[in-house]
């Protein structure tokens, strides 16, 4: 008996997921437990195995689709088996199939958004000089056949030769009738197009859909405060420049500044528990542990993941988890658990120059903390002027959970532990994790 392949269910959050690769063919020979299929959810890339041994009858789904959980993707069974009871009578999980260009048709115009149409539709409007866009499509999903360009040339007015020239070209429409004799269209008359018809466009989904409905959702449902402050930074240069050179401890070596602003957070939280906390309804819940989310740039998006137990973490531990789950976000390997459960969020874009911003709280959590670039900055210091190093901290916050005075006295307790970095890490640290008795 045929099997289906099913798209998993992937923790309650995660409603449907994208086809990114198949690794079989229609008609090819499967093993149980072989890879099939890779997917994208909101959160992590994932493989598809094989539910049973068989031939590959059927891919209801294709790359670029996307499909509803526990929907069937495939087919698996014996040659000439019948599998109609296995297949959707419908797709509404999926995205509509891009049409696919012809090789008469240029690629970009796809991209560009120009509407999907046959080959002898396109050859006519191009020769008779009329723009397909804003023409109704008869064919299939709304496809422009030969007959809805002809139907649009039986009403049309006549173009002179160089608006006949434009048009082909591109980047005008007709306008209903022209300045010429008779309503003749001239070159003047041509409407140029607007920029959304010649604009790239770009599905919305993945990390970047659930990215979008999340920050949306979080402005729309919390009441962010954002405040803003500077720390010395002599110390924490001072501190990655003997870590650099081994003088602690050769196990530290990789330690980089975002390690140590990660390991600054996490100790500084337990003191101020209104920020490592959550609004749970008609309650707050405060967190005695803390689960320290980072962003990370993708080629897919952003992702969040999660040092979990941050604050019991010796610095070699929580820098080598920190560049684990980096690698593992960029590879699209990070599973499902490695991006949940983060009681406060850590954001860092110093690394691009930027010395302050807003950061959007990742709810349900009450505190996000943007870490700025390292730059010089005026202070005065035993009477006289000087021009210091300090990194720019964005603390933002919702005011339904925490008012902005405790909030402030983190920055401050914040603040104060990067001046004096070194003496807050451990004797352990400072040999080494490998090195620590």
């Amino acid at each position: 008996m045929a099997s289906a392949v099913l798209l998993p269910k992937l923790g309650n959050s995660v409603e449907s997921s994208l086809v990114i690769a198949w690794h079989k063919a229609v008609g090819d020979a499967v093993a149980q437990g072989e890879l099939l299929a890779e997917i994208e959810t909101d959160k992590a890339t994932l493989e598809i195995e094989s539910p049973a041994d068989g031939l590959l009858l059927a891919r209801f789904h294709e790359v670029g689709d996307e499909v509803e959980v526990m929907a069937p993707i495939g087919a698996i069974g014996a040659p000439g088996e019948d599998i109609e009871d296995l297949r959707p009578s419908s797709r509404p999980g999926a995205a509509p199939a891009p049409q696919i260009p012809s090789a008469t048709m240029p690629t970009g115009s796809l991209l560009r958004g120009r509407p999907a149409s046959s080959p002898r539709a396109r050859k006519l409007a191009a020769a008779r000089g009329i723009a397909l866009t804003g023409l109704h499509g008869s064919g299939p999903g709304g496809r422009i056949l030969e007959r809805d360009v002809q139907a649009a040339l039986a009403g049309q007015p006549r173009l002179t030769p160089v608006a006949q020239a434009m048009l082909r070209e591109g980047g005008y429409s007709l306008p209903t009738r022209g300045s010429g004799p008779r309503g003749r269209i001239r070159r003047r008359d041509l409407i140029p197009a607007s920029a959304e018809e010649d604009a790239q466009r770009v599905p919305l989904r993945g990390a970047r859909r659930v990215t979008a409905r999340r920050m949306l959702a979080s402005l729309q449902s919390t009441a962010q405060l954002t405040l803003h402050a500077h720390a010395d930074a002599r110390a924490l240069l001072a501190l990655r420049r003997r870590l650099k050179a081994g003088e602690i401890s050769p196990a530290l070596r990789a330690v980089t500044i975002n390690d140590l602003l990660h390991y600054a957070v996490a100790r500084t939280l337990p003191a101020h528990p209104e920020l490592n906390a959550r609004l749970a309804d008609d309650h707050i819940l405060r967190f005695r542990v803390v689960h320290l989310g980072f962003a990370v740039d993708t080629p897919r998006g952003l992702y969040v993941p999660v040092i979990h137990d941050a604050g019991r973490l010796g610095l070699q531990q929580l820098a080598d988890e920190a560049r684990r789950l980096v690698r593992a976000c960029r590879d699209g390997a990070v599973q499902p658990p490695e991006l949940e459960g983060a009681t406060f969020t850590v954001s860092n874009l110093g690394s691009f120059g930027v010395e302050s911003f807003t950061p959007v709280l990742n709810p349900p959590q009450a505190g996000i903390l943007g870490v700025g670039a390292i730059h010089l900055r005026a202070v005065q210091e035993n009477g006289v002027v000087a021009f210091l190093p300090h990194v720019g901290l964005s603390l933002t916050i919702d005011h339904q959970v925490l008012d902005g005075a405790p909030a402030a006295r983190f920055l401050q307790d914040l603040a104060q532990r990067l001046t004096r970095i070194e003496e807050a890490i451990s004797p352990a640290d400072h040999k080494g994790v490998d090195e620590a008795p």
